[in-house]
């Protein structure tokens, strides 16, 4: 009795500890490929025999976008055709760390024929397409503010002019207006 006894007890103390290895809700299957803190796990000891792992606590910087380049995209979506025997897919998509979707995705941007489309893309707002025309307003812009200071600067000598000519008392000759017969 007493060695059945010790062996229940150890077998307990097993499934404890496999049971601390497992993964529980919200954790990957993978913590390794993640680089989250799931990975690096602290020892506590235990109520009763092995300590349990606990995860580290510590709130990492805002982990990286992955990206997937073109050939890396051609490449698994040929492994994938390949691949005859059930569960094969899965067993793929869980080694490189991705989702059905993924897939699902990658084919429909291979179908349409567009290897460029196969590429990461650029997220945020887009970038506004130039006008054709921007280009002529702004020249027309620059000529009319050049136009309106020589406007002004030939005021001011006419102005000038005036003055000199009241002081001098030289009369000015006043210009004919055409079109004015009467």
């Amino acid at each position: 009795m007493k060695g059945t006894g010790s062996s229940k007890m150890m077998n307990s103390r097993e499934g404890q500890a496999a049971e601390a290895t497992e993964r529980r809700p919200g954790e990957r299957s993978e913590p390794g490929r993640s680089g989250v803190a799931s990975a690096h796990r602290l020892a506590v000891p235990g109520p009763q025999g092995p300590p349990l792992l606990v995860p580290n606590p510590e709130v990492l910087e805002k982990p990286q976008r992955r990206r997937f380049t073109a050939e890396y995209k051609l490449r698994i979506l040929q492994e994938v055709d390949d691949l005859t025997d059930t569960g094969q897919i899965g067993a793929l998509l869980r080694r490189e760390g991705l989702y059905s979707s993924h897939l699902t995705t990658w084919r429909r941007q291979r179908d349409t024929g567009a290897l460029a489309a196969l590429s990461p893309k650029k997220r945020g707002r887009k970038a506004s397409r130039e006008n054709p025309l921007a280009k002529e307003v702004d020249r027309l812009r620059r000529e009319k503010e050049r136009l309106c200071r020589s406007l002004k600067q030939a005021q001011a000598i006419i102005e000038f002019q005036k003055k000199i000519s009241e002081i001098l008392g030289i009369p000015l000759s006043q210009p004919e207006i055409e079109g004015n017969d009467s």
